[in-house]
């Protein structure tokens, strides 16, 4: 059975939130192991949930090189050690995600190929969603890792989530070829001539259209999508709801509308998918927001299962093996 870790220290609201989440599951298909301090967490989830105990937490304001090595025994640093040592096949958390994606790199190690991990998200689109990577892992890419990134990409949809030869983008200034600078050119040559679903480059603004099924960017800008993304969608909230309070009229338009605009909005919630897959590292990572609540941490490790059940990190090392042979 697949064996997936939890962290149950990671987060703002941790551990009471991930002590909700999992009394809110029904058994899973997985052996779940929450990993963290016992005494908060014994008689306080189901008796099929086991419990690793360790005694440091790594903060979410820690350096993360510096806290991985002073906090051998925390949650983060444990997760890793028990998927290095074969006894997790899967480590979700939502702490520190610096510290995650250390520990995981130091621990773990890249799969045989592949030159950087890449953080990878959905994004919600008007067509569904759009797998946007790297969102954080690395600051800047080269050619090569652009290409790996859209590779690694294609697989996970196409095993874990049967999308069929899913098509990518590649986030320019433009969508002529020879805009955005010699390392986007270079890396537009590599994905045409790669025999992956290629589309071209596109402008940011086009994610939000479903244009793609993948973009590939550098992790800086990914961060910065993504966090611009989040703080869009809370500012249109906010402005809805401020508009919606302003006299008994807007009151009762507002109620009449609530049920569509909860679900229209429901679909721009981060919780609907989760977090961030850690492609590329020797194991399955799914790295969460800190402000997770049950919804995201349950559908996180659901993530990571479907990742571990379709093994994609091996149709990964197979694929780069290929085109190295």
């Amino acid at each position: 059975m697949t064996r997936i870790g939890l962290d149950a220290m990671g987060g703002d609201y941790a551990p009471d939130v991930i002590i909700r989440a999992v009394n809110g599951l029904e058994p899973p298909p997985f052996e779940l192991v929450l990993i963290g301090d016992e005494n908060l967490l014994k008689d306080k989830v189901p008796t099929w949930v086991k419990i690793y105990h360790t005694e440091q937490v790594i903060g979410m304001d820690e350096h993360p090189l510096d806290a991985i090595r002073k906090k051998p025994n925390s949650s983060i640093v444990m997760g890793m050690e028990l998927q290095k040592r074969g006894e997790l096949d899967a480590f979700v958390g939502f702490g520190n995600s610096g510290a995650y994606m250390v520990a995981a790199v130091t621990k773990l190690g890249r799969l045989k190929g592949i030159k950087r991990p890449a953080l990878a998200t959905f994004f919600p689109t008007v067509k569904g969603y759009t797998l946007v990577l790297d969102v954080g892992a690395n600051v800047d890419a080269e050619p090569i890792h652009f290409y790996q990134f859209a590779m690694m990409a294609s697989i996970y949809l196409e095993r874990a989530l049967g999308i069929d030869n899913p098509s990518i983008g590649l986030v320019s200034m433009g969508e002529e070829d020879i805009k955005g600078g010699e390392k986007i050119m270079e890396a537009h040559r590599l994905l045409k001539q790669s025999g992956l679903n290629f589309y071209g480059n596109i402008d940011a603004h086009q994610i939000l259209y479903g244009v793609v099924d993948i973009v590939v960017c550098s992790g800086a800008i990914g961060n910065a999508i993504l966090k611009f993304g989040e703080s869009l969608v809370e500012i249109i909230s906010d402005i809805l709801r401020s508009s919606i309070n302003r006299s008994i009229f807007t009151k009762l338009a507002g109620a009449m509308l609530a049920p569509s605009l909860k679900k229209s909005f429901g679909r721009l919630n981060y919780e609907q998918y989760g977090g961030a897959i850690l492609m590329g590292v020797k194991g399955v990572n799914v790295i969460g927001h800190g402000r997770s609540k049950e919804p995201a941490i349950q559908n996180a490790l659901f993530t990571a299962y479907k990742y571990v059940k379709e093994a994609v990190n091996n149709s990964i090392e197979e694929a780069i093996h290929s085109v190295a042979g």
